[in-house]
């Protein structure tokens, strides 16, 4: 359950615990930390209505609750709110709520007026139910950060894909693209892991409207015979991205990989991405990928050394920023 280790001043007790959402990312995360677990009661009651209880005292000790916000997704955010208020009621030190898939990240901002920016009320209900801090993954918008009242570690996925990426492709004909205008600061970041070859980007439309729908226009920039790396932070039902894929296929790219944080995959993600003519699909497991999303083109990596380390740096007062070489 819990780790005991002495500090310059005091002995702390580390304690991560894990909703119902993804259990086998809370065991590998549990495994490279070298701890146990909590041991948690969750079910749902017949109308829906969420109970937890940890099966171990958590007085005094630094309680970090993992949970990733898969569908359904409003069920697990509620389960991991029960479970912050169970942790501070039950006297916890501090409460890390960990989220390696952060929910409704992507409206954080009101496009038209009347709208919620429903991001930011995420923070604010952790914050009353007594977390501390947050942790998360590849956050949709960086100002994402700035929501909540106290300290956000905000890890990168990137130096786990471009690991693998850099021995999928030849780094001396490689081109990053971005799937919109709006991500060429992280496709700059990628060329520069992948060697500083050259960046595109697709040129694409959006009604604000019509949620998970654009049409990708025409590719800026030079890919006719490279190999191109397409870089996103999620894929939901994968329409931008096939139709990205394709357009920049079209354009005379030798060939495409993508790669993405999160591995949302809603329906029909799955068949599009393998009817796209990528050559490979790169996610992380910071979702739970279903047998019904997986398909041959598919890569899923491990994010949980990348959690591991940042929540040991969190314990020991370390830094997370010197995980990402200062750009975290």
């Amino acid at each position: 359950m819990t780790t005991l280790l002495t500090g310059q001043k005091n002995t702390k007790t580390l304690v991560l615990a894990s909703g119902r959402a993804h259990p086998e990312l809370a065991k590998d995360v549990a495994r490279e930390l070298g701890v146990d677990l909590l041991p948690t009661s969750a079910y749902d009651f017949a109308n829906g209505e969420i109970y937890v209880r940890f099966g171990e005292s958590v007085r005094g000790t630094d309680v970090f609750l993992l949970q990733s916000h898969t569908a359904p997704i409003n069920q697990w955010i509620m389960e991991q709110l029960l479970m912050v208020d169970a942790a501070k009621r039950a006297s916890a030190r501090t409460i890390t709520v960990v989220v390696p898939f952060y929910g409704y990240a992507r409206q954080d901002k009101k496009h038209r007026g009347r709208e919620p920016i429903s991001a930011r009320l995420m923070a604010d209900m952790f914050k009353t139910a007594g977390a501390d801090r947050i942790m998360s993954v590849d956050l949709h918008s960086a100002q994402a950060q700035g929501f909540f009242d106290g300290p956000v570690d905000h890890l990168w996925a990137m130096p786990i894909l471009t690991d693998y990426v850099r021995g999928r492709v030849d780094l001396g004909n490689v081109t990053v693209v971005s799937p919109d205008a709006g991500r060429i600061r992280v496709a700059e970041q990628w060329a520069a892991k992948l060697g500083g070859g050259p960046l595109a980007f697709v040129h694409k439309t959006r009604d604000v409207t019509r949620p998970n729908q654009s049409v990708a226009n025409r590719v800026v920039g030079d890919v006719e015979g490279r190999d191109c790396v397409l870089v996103d932070d999620l894929i939901d039902t994968g329409g931008t991205i096939a139709e990205a894929v394709k357009v920049v296929l079209a354009a005379g790219a030798k060939s495409v990989i993508v790669a993405a944080t999160h591995g949302v995959l809603s329906d029909p993600a799955a068949q599009r991405l393998s009817e796209c003519g990528a050559r490979e699909v790169v996610v992380t497991d910071t979702l739970p990928i279903t047998a019904d999303k997986q398909f041959g083109q598919l890569t899923v990596l491990s994010i949980a050394p990348v959690i591991a380390r940042a929540i040991r740096e969190v314990f020991d007062d370390g830094s997370v920023t010197s995980l990402f070489d200062g750009n975290s």
